[in-house]
């Protein structure tokens, strides 16, 4: 019999090694994103049929995206919270840039052309903005004063201000409610929610005198699009007709009319779900609305196992930034809410957005492996 070496049990294999930084995904919500997936493939090819190269380039966003997933799921929140200051500091940048010298597309100004490509650095706010908040709040933990809040209020509303001046309603929205998902999960008094509430209530007037005429009209469409059937009610009007005609259990795959036929606009981008809708009836929405509810469910679970202050905030804030972006597009779909924007995640063609919800996706896995046994 051979004599090992010492230590030699103890030596790890080269698997081993790499292991941690291969697998890092959360299974949970690896299998409900996959089932995802799967239904956004399927979708975007009878969407896309008459577009060539928009079910690729949907193939090519997906991957991108689970790149950059597994990316931030392999990076330690550590990691994270040191770069959270330079993020948001160069994204406020951007915007000021935007507001200076961007350039304007369809009246609006939300693009940098930096010579190969155009970017447009609202998207980065979307992350960048917990981020801050919830390093901010860390840095801060055990000794919150009541003028922390408004701190961190300020540090949200330059960016949700620059964005809105773009102007930009739905990305503007997003960023909001992404970092006011930190400052309430961090301790915010519900008479302070309440206040706010009643306040924005009395605001309404003036909220309204301040906006711009075409999101008035979205909202004047939203109350009845019928008195504009071949201009701005023309997408709410088409979509919910698609939405009723899938009935229980649809038309079935590729057999969409209003798709086909192309009456339902943006069909491949914010309409995607009444293209869904019409091909796969309430039993498919019903589905597509679990596997959504099992993704927020399992992060919501991640928040609460956080290993610190910094962890908990910001996975309680992607989480439910999810929730925003499936309740407004879903909302607005349907014609409940006005059109401004959103995407459904996981669904909607677009790559920088596909790669905003990879990367919120991965750092929630990231939260996860790395929590600690002792809770701070």
């Amino acid at each position: 019999m051979s004599r090992l070496a010492p230590g030699s049990l103890d030596k790890p294999t080269p698997f081993e090694l790499i292991r941690p930084y291969v697998f890092v995904f959360d299974r949970s919500l690896m299998m409900a994103l996959s089932a995802v997936v799967v239904i956004s493939l399927a979708t975007q090819y009878s969407a896309g049929f008459d577009f060539p190269g928009r079910f690729e380039g949907h193939v090519r966003n997906l991957l991108v995206a689970f790149v950059v997933m597994w990316v931030a799921a392999a990076t330690p929140p550590s990691l994270l919270m040191k770069i959270a200051v330079p993020i948001y500091a160069v994204g406020v940048a951007l915007l000021l840039a935007v507001a200076l010298v961007g350039v304007t597309n369809k009246g609006a100004q939300r693009w940098l052309d930096i010579g190969l490509t155009r970017i447009q650095p609202s998207e980065v706010l979307k992350l960048a903005t917990p981020l801050m908040l919830a390093w901010y709040f860390q840095q801060r933990e055990g000794t919150l004063r009541w003028y922390d809040f408004m701190i961190a209020a300020l540090l949200l509303l330059v960016p949700v201000g620059l964005i809105i001046k773009q102007p930009d309603l739905g990305t503007a929205i997003l960023v909001l409610a992404a970092g006011a998902y930190v400052i309430f999960f961090a301790g915010l008094s519900w008479k302070v929610i309440i206040g706010l509430g009643v306040a924005a209530v009395a605001a309404l007037p003036l909220i309204w005198m301040g906006m711009h005429d075409y999101q008035r009209q979205r909202v004047l469409t939203l109350i009845d699009p019928t008195a504009d059937p071949l201009g701005k009610g023309f997408h709410i009007i088409q979509s919910t007709i698609a939405v009723g005609s899938g009935g229980l259990f649809g038309k079935g795959w590729m057999q969409g009319t209003q798709t086909h036929l192309e009456f339902i606009p943006e069909r491949t981008t914010d309409f995607i779900l009444a293209v869904f809708s019409e091909e796969f009836g309430l039993f498919g929405i019903a589905i597509l609305t679990l596997l959504y509810l099992a993704i927020i469910l399992r992060g919501l679970v991640i928040a609460g196992s956080g290993g610190s202050t910094f962890g908990r905030l910001l996975a309680g804030s992607i989480t439910l930034s999810f929730f925003t972006y499936c309740f407004v597009n879903m909302g607005m779909v349907i014609g409940i809410l006005p059109v401004v924007g959103v995407p459904l995640p996981w669904m909607s063609y677009g790559g920088t957005a596909m790669m905003t919800l990879g990367l919120g996706m991965g750092m929630l896995m990231s939260i996860h492996r790395h929590r600690t046994l002792v809770q701070s």
